[in-house]
């Protein structure tokens, strides 16, 4: 075997130390890719928009207007909390990033919502197995770079997390997000904890799971801190099929069911 010969192995070391810092930190060329919609945002929408409203005078649709109405708390406080950062990450994936001296990269863009313009700035730096990821927002007049959330996830962006400040005049770390996918079979999770600190809900989750299963694809466990009770909801968003069990509620630990037409059925 022919041996190197130490200026050949000194080449060598460098073309490798340049390969690592390409895949892995300082020097990337490539902009990292942002994780998805759904490791940030619940979708409501699909439990919402594929069943019909909430009938308070149908006795016998009681099993889905309570599932319906737990749900629909969840999402309105969420939306209300999270509107600004939630349009902000949802708006970076239409706008081309600038890497900067350092390496890491910045999507710099506006954003309207809620009658109002924010600056968002999606800032990506490469760390060791994974991205970092920060978000700065800015409201004319009000507040400048505030950074609303940051997180972190793996190179395959299968799994990582987020945590979210309160807001630009409360600075209190708030919701933490954490999130996984299966690329290859379409499917994930995401949860919210509650993490403010000392606050009697800290502890608190949403967690909901898109499985592609039979006979529910959609798998949803509400977890109420205060009361120490779970809400689990198990529906299919073909079927419309689907059950809630909570023993608070039902005073029992089992199933109750409603059939496509969301009327109540005897579990099977």
């Amino acid at each position: 075997m022919k041996r190197l010969s130490l200026k050949n192995l000194a080449h060598l070391l460098l073309v490798l130390a340049f390969v690592v810092l390409t895949v892995t930190g300082c020097g990337a060329s490539v902009a990292p890719t942002i994780p998805p919609e759904v490791t940030f945002v619940i979708p409501f929408e699909d439990f919402e928009q594929t069943n019909a409203l909430i009938s308070l005078e149908t006795s016998n649709q009681s099993n889905w207007n309570y599932a319906a109405l737990a749900i629909g708390i969840w999402s309105t406080i969420i939306r209300a909390g999270l509107a600004v950062p939630v349009a902000a990450f949802r708006a970076s994936f239409q706008h081309t990033p600038v890497q900067q001296d350092d390496g890491s990269w910045i999507w710099s863009y506006s954003v309207n919502t809620g009658n109002a313009t924010y600056t968002a700035e999606l800032h990506a730096q490469f760390i060791t197995d994974g991205v970092r990821w920060a978000m700065n927002i800015s409201k004319e007049g009000e507040y400048q770079n505030f950074l609303w959330y940051y997180g972190e996830c793996d190179l395959p962006a299968t799994e990582g997390f987020w945590i979210l400040k309160k807001s630009p005049t409360n600075a209190t770390e708030s919701v933490r997000i954490d999130w996984s996918r299966n690329i290859s079979a379409g499917t994930h999770a995401v949860r919210y904890t509650n993490i403010v600190p000392g606050a009697p809900e800290n502890g608190g989750y949403i967690d909901t799971q898109y499985t592609k299963g039979t006979p529910y694809d959609h798998i949803w466990d509400l977890y109420n801190k205060g009361q120490d009770n779970h809400t689990y909801i198990e529906w299919s968003s073909t079927t419309k099929e689907g059950r809630v069990k909570d023993s608070n509620r039902f005073g029992d630990d089992s199933w109750h069911c409603w059939d496509s037409a969301r009327i109540n059925v005897t579990c099977p």
